[in-house]
């Protein structure tokens, strides 16, 4: 299987190509250190596979597979990430990606769920995949977009101007939000929706 590994930490993209190629089955044909490279070499090479990090400077890993998503490419994604936030997971799953695994998972690891994803499948790191079971976003879109704007640092009346509605109103569904979060007041609840990628 021909594969393309996306990472910007350029010690860790070298080490992870040398091991994926020591694999009889695996090819790397391309390595990429940001996200507008990755697609590129996409499009260029049509890997059966592309290796990528969440976080990369010009586009996030979720920003490729959400356009090759949108692009019916034929390249499956596998995401390795040191994150287990259970938003970037679910976005992750609505873009298609197909393996969500841990950076520090031994390369063995990484081969079989590589196979795994070729062969049709769906690979996640277990440990991943308990976190993403056990926070599950308590807050509803309506409460994720007036908690995303307080974060930007918008009064109660900006937010009521901008969404179209009363002050009393996203009152409510900022003490809503703060209550599901169980935080102490706007500025905890922020900071646990963000932690958790609630308001990516």
């Amino acid at each position: 299987m021909k594969v393309i590994v996306a990472e910007d930490q350029g010690m860790l993209r070298g080490a992870l190509s040398a091991l994926l190629d020591l694999e009889d089955d695996i090819e790397v044909v391309g390595q990429a250190e940001n996200g507008k490279q990755a697609l590129a070499l996409i499009q260029e090479l049509v890997p059966d596979l592309c290796v990528m990090d969440i976080e990369m400077p010009e586009m996030s890993g979720l920003d490729v597979a959400e356009k090759l998503k949108e692009q019916r490419h034929s390249c499956r994604v596998v995401i390795l990430t040191t994150f287990s936030r259970s938003g970037y997971f679910q976005r992750a799953m609505k873009a298609g990606v197909r393996g969500f695994l841990l950076k520090d998972s031994p390369i063995d690891e990484l081969g079989a769920a590589l196979r795994t994803v070729h062969a049709g499948g769906r690979a996640v790191s277990p440990e991943l995949a308990m976190t993403f079971w056990e926070t599950e976003n308590p807050l509803t879109e309506r409460e994720q977009e007036v908690l995303k704007l307080a974060a930007a640092g918008l009064t109660a009346g900006d937010i009521a101007k901008q969404l179209f509605l009363s002050a009393g109103t996203v009152r409510n569904y900022l003490s809503e939000a703060i209550q599901k979060l169980e935080a102490k007041n706007r500025i905890d609840a922020i900071g646990i929706a963000e932690k958790n990628g609630w308001l990516s």
